[in-house]
């Protein structure tokens, strides 16, 4: 990626665009797992797609504008806005008001990205334009849509959603029903299911599991991330440098997946860099999508959120001095936390605490999009050549979260790319460690890792 890539993007006036016949005028509530106020943000996607000489004379603004119009006939709460009730409790006012989208063109073509196009994208702000007025979670768009012309022939598609309406799975859910309409089909193949009563609070609620993710910590010691002094870079993980830490755990931890394996090290070398007290507590937070963990599944098509942040707790202390496997048996445990009761313990935990936000006082938020599927979705010009989160570190406190990617590096490498955001002193402490880890701990901590090191793929 070329960091210092800078290119003059020209958009026309944004419009709304609406359901492309008459849909029900109605108040749909969210679910008690909705509306919780660490989802209360703005969730940004890009998507980047070559020239395709079988679409030649087709206009990508044109043919994605024309199918939005008739994929939000079947997706219509997406044209409406978020209201707010009594205990705090959102809603959607199905008025077909629409969803913002922006026709725009830059003069830069998709080779002049670089080979490695991944987070964090130069000039994202020219490419998802934040319309003024437009980003409040209520009585605003919950959708903003803009598609971006480039002079190669090929276009960027990037979308900003309002979190508490949908989560990954339902956002590819619907971003894939867009691609099926924008390709000819008169319908989406799955057909968009509302059902969020499936996660709403019990009556009477009723906490029944151990949800240590909404503690309230007080900040004593000032240690929530500051945003002016904030470093973004992607690092590169592929089958070698995941064989490299597989090395520095004992065999009995070895065959565990690379999401654990992943998060561990990421975990302990962010806790290092950070330099917290060593009787701090730290967190980590692993996104789980907990669909499938429903007897009988939550029903394809259901598109809100479905997922829960189970934490491990420790010291930094105990982080630091114990060697990695301690660090990945806390992670396997909390993603294990995950059933069907807890998720209704958690809605239960919203209604009756005023739907707290997660614990991000030492937190750090892990989401794993690999099989989301960004990637497959197709307007007709081919799958992405890159598809998934716009930037890292996004969420209603940001600078917690990174996410979990699939990409192929030049070599043709397939493994995943995360984007960090750490304060710069401390992201030049990660990138040491890191390096440390990934050499079998062969380099002294006080070498500076070289600027070009093969793991850090992009940097702003």
């Amino acid at each position: 990626m070329a960091q210092s890539l800078l290119f003059t993007v020209k958009r026309r006036a944004p419009e709304f665009v609406t359901p492309s016949k008459p849909t029900p005028h109605e108040i749909k509530l969210l679910s008690d797992i909705d509306d919780q106020d660490g989802l209360r943000f703005q969730i940004p996607v890009i998507q980047f797609y070559k020239y395709d000489p079988n679409m030649a004379g087709k206009d990508p603004v044109d043919v994605i504008r024309k199918a939005l119009a008739r994929t939000l006939v079947f997706y219509y709460p997406f044209a409406g806005r978020l209201r707010e009730g009594p205990g705090r409790k959102l809603m959607v006012d199905c008025n077909e008001e629409g969803v913002l989208f922006i026709e725009a063109d830059a003069d830069v073509s998709l080779k002049d990205f670089g080979d490695a196009l991944q987070p964090p994208f130069p000039c994202l702000d020219q490419l998802l334009f934040d319309v003024p007025g437009s980003s409040q979670v209520l009585n605003t768009p919950l959708m903003v849509i803009q598609v971006t012309r480039l002079n190669c022939g090929g276009f960027i598609f990037a979308l900003r959603l309002n979190h508490t309406m949908g989560d990954a799975a339902g956002l590819t859910q619907f971003m894939s029903a867009l691609g099926e309409i924008c390709r000819g089909m008169k319908e989406p193949s799955i057909p968009p299911l509302w059902n969020r009563e499936v996660l709403n609070a019990r009556n009477p609620p009723r906490v029944t599991c151990s949800h240590r993710e909404y503690e309230q910590i007080p900040d004593t010691k000032g240690t929530i991330i500051p945003l002016d002094d904030m470093a973004h870079r992607s690092f590169f993980f592929g089958p070698s440098e995941l064989v490299a830490i597989r090395t520095l755990l004992p065999p009995h931890q070895q065959k565990r997946s690379n999401f654990e394996i992943l998060t561990a090290c990421l975990w302990r070398c962010r806790t290092i860099a950070l330099q917290p007290d060593a009787d701090e507590e730290v967190r980590i937070i692993c996104i789980v999508n907990s669909r499938s963990r429903f007897n009988p599944p939550l029903p394809k098509g259901f598109y809100g959120n479905a997922f829960a942040f189970p934490v491990a707790v420790t010291t930094a202390g105990k982080l630091i001095e114990n060697p990695m496997g301690y660090a990945l048996e806390l992670v396997q445990k909390a993603k294990g936390d995950v059933t069907q009761e807890y998720m209704h313990s958690v809605a239960d935990l919203m209604v009756l605490k005023g739907r707290p936000h997660f614990t991000v006082v030492r937190s750090f938020l892990v989401s794993d999009v690999t099989r989301a599927g960004f990637g497959d979705v197709d307007f007709g010009w081919g799958k992405a050549v890159y598809g998934g989160p716009a930037k890292g570190g996004v969420g209603a406190v940001p600078g917690v979260a990174s996410f979990y990617i699939p990409f192929v590096n030049g070599k043709g490498e397939k493994g995943l790319v995360i984007p960090v955001c750490l304060p710069a002193q401390a992201m030049e402490r990660f990138v040491v460690e890191l390096h440390s880890v990934l050499n079998n701990n062969k380099v002294n901590k006080s070498t500076k890792a070289a600027p070009g090191s093969a793991f850090i793929t992009s940097s702003l």
